[in-house]
C-alpha cells in the first residue's frame, strides 16, 4: 500500500518568523533563509529563464548555476555570486541534482559546503529548510520519521500519530532535503538513507505502508573528514552519492574576495561599517591564515609550522566580522590591526601549549620582518600579552 505523495496545501517550511507567502524576509530576521534573502534575484531569474526545467524545479539547471556563480541577465539584473570558486564544480553539483543521484559536498571545514547546500536547495526547490543537522546524537527518527507518543498511546499507530522527518516531507512533496555533517551521524543511522536513495521509498512497517518519492525529490549531504568524531560512510551508502569536492580558494585574491563579500552581507544585517575601509586588514588576515595553513610563506622562502586548527575561510570571515564590530562600537568605525589581532590569536591558538609556540615563532620570524606590518605586529603582541 502506497501513501499518496501529492504536495500538501499546507506550507511546512515556516516556523512563524517569516510569513510563507511574502517571498521576502522580515527586517528583524537576523539570518534570513537564502530563498528570502535573495528572493528578488530568484524571481528575476525565474522570469527570464526559458530553458527546460526538471520536474518541480523552480529554475533550470543553467539558472541555478547562474544564481550561485553570479552574472548579469538580459534585462540588466545583476545576480550576485554566492560561491566564488571553479565553475565546473557548481555545474557538476547542479547536474547531479537533475538526475536521480544524491549529492555529497565534501571538503575541509570552511569551504562553504553548508552555504552551497542551502543555496542549491533554495534555487531548485524554493525551500532550504528541509534540514537534518547531523550530530553524534542524531537518531534514526530524524531521517525516517517519529511518533507523537500521546496519540500513539491513545489511538495506536496511525498516520495522524506519525511525525514526518524533513527527508520524508521532501520525498512526498518533490523537494530537496539537506543533511548537514553526514559523517557525524552514527553509522547505523547513516545507513537508513540507503533504501531512500536507492529505492526512492521510505517504508512504514508499523502501518504496512510506504512513502514513495515523487519527481523532484533529491538530497544534498555535506561532510568533512578533518574534524574529530567522524564516522566513515559505508561503501553501500557512498555509492548512492555523487561526491563533489569543494576546494579551498586557489589564490589569496579569491579568498580576500570571498571574505569581503560575506563580511559585507553579515555587516549589513548588523549595521556595521562598510568593508572597503578595512580591505587591507582583510588581506592581512587572509595572508596569515593561508601561510600558516600551507606551512610556508607566500613567497615560498620560509617554511612554517602549522597550528592544530583549520584556519579556514569561514574562520577568517568570523575574525573580520568581530573586528568590524570592535571598530564600530569601541573605535572610530575604521577596521585596523588592533581590531583583528585578538581574533587572529584566538583562531590560531587552539591548543594553548603547542599552538602558542607556532604563533610566537611566526610572529617573530615573519610578521616582525614584513614591511608595512609593524602595526599588526604590535597589535598581535599586545593581544597575546
Amino acid at each position: 500500500m502506497s501513501v499518496s505523495a501529492e504536495p500538501t496545501s499546507v506550507d511546512p517550511r515556516r516556523n512563524g518568523s517569516v510569513p510563507a507567502d511574502t517571498g521576502t524576509a522580515r527586517t528583524d530576521t537576523l539570518r534570513p533563509h537564502a530563498e528570502h534573502a535573495f528572493a528578488d534575484e530568484l524571481a528575476a531569474l525565474a522570469a527570464q529563464d526559458d530553458r527546460p526545467r526538471p520536474a518541480r524545479w523552480r529554475l533550470s539547471p543553467w539558472a541555478v548555476a547562474t544564481y550561485l556563480l553570479g552574472g548579469t541577465l538580459p534585462d540588466g539584473t545583476v545576480i550576485t555570486p554566492k560561491y566564488v570558486g571553479p565553475r565546473r564544480v557548481v555545474e557538476v553539483a547542479v547536474t547531479t541534482l537533475a538526475t536521480d543521484r544524491a549529492l555529497l559536498l565534501l571538503g575541509v571545514p570552511g569551504t562553504a559546503k553548508t552555504w552551497v547546500s542551502e543555496h542549491l536547495a533554495a534555487a531548485v526547490s524554493g525551500d532550504s529548510t528541509l534540514l537534518v543537522q547531523g550530530t553524534a546524537g542524531t537518531p534514526e527518527e530524524a531521517i525516517r520519521y517519529g511518533w507523537n507518543y500521546a496519540r500513539l498511546l491513545a489511538h495506536g499507530p496511525s498516520r495522524d500519530a506519525l511525525v514526518p522527518s524533513p527527508v520524508m516531507r521532501a520525498m512526498a512533496e518533490g523537494r530537496t532535503a539537506r543533511v548537514e555533517e553526514l559523517t557525524r551521524i552514527p553509522a547505523d543511522v547513516q545507513d537508513s538513507l540507503i533504501t531512500i536513495l536507492s529505492e526512492k521509498t521510505l517504508p512504514i512497517p508499523e502501518l504496512g505502508q510506504e512513502v514513495q518519492a515523487v519527481r523532484g525529490f533529491n538530497l544534498i549531504a555535506t561532510a568533512n573528514d578533518r574534524d574529530r568524531g567522524v564516522n566513515e560512510l559505508s561503501s553501500a551508502l557512498r555509492r548512492r552519492f555523487n561526491t563533489v569536492v569543494l576546494p579551498l580558494p586557489e589564490t589569496p585574491e579569491a579568498e580576500v574576495d570571498i571574505v569581503t563579500r560575506r563580511v559585507e552581507q553579515i555587516g549589513r544585517s548588523l549595521d556595521l561599517p562598510a568593508v572597503p575601509d578595512g580591505v587591507d586588514e582583510i588581506r592581512r588576515v587572509v595572508t596569515v591564515f593561508r601561510e600558516l595553513r600551507d606551512g610556508v610563506t607566500a613567497d615560498g622562502r620560509t617554511k612554517l609550522k602549522s597550528p592544530s586548527g583549520t584556519l579556514s575561510t569561514a574562520e577568517a570571515i568570523s575574525v573580520v566580522t568581530g573586528g568590524l564590530a570592535l571598530a564600530a562600537h569601541f573605535g572610530d568605525g575604521v577596521l585596523r590591526a588592533g581590531d583583528v589581532a585578538a581574533g587572529v590569536l584566538g583562531a590560531v591558538v587552539r591548543d594553548p601549549a603547542a599552538d602558542r609556540v607556532v604563533w610566537q615563532e611566526y610572529l617573530e620570524t615573519v610578521v616582525r620582518e614584513r614591511d608595512g606590518w609593524s602595526d599588526f605586529y604590535r597589535a598581535c603582541r599586545e593581544a597575546g600579552a
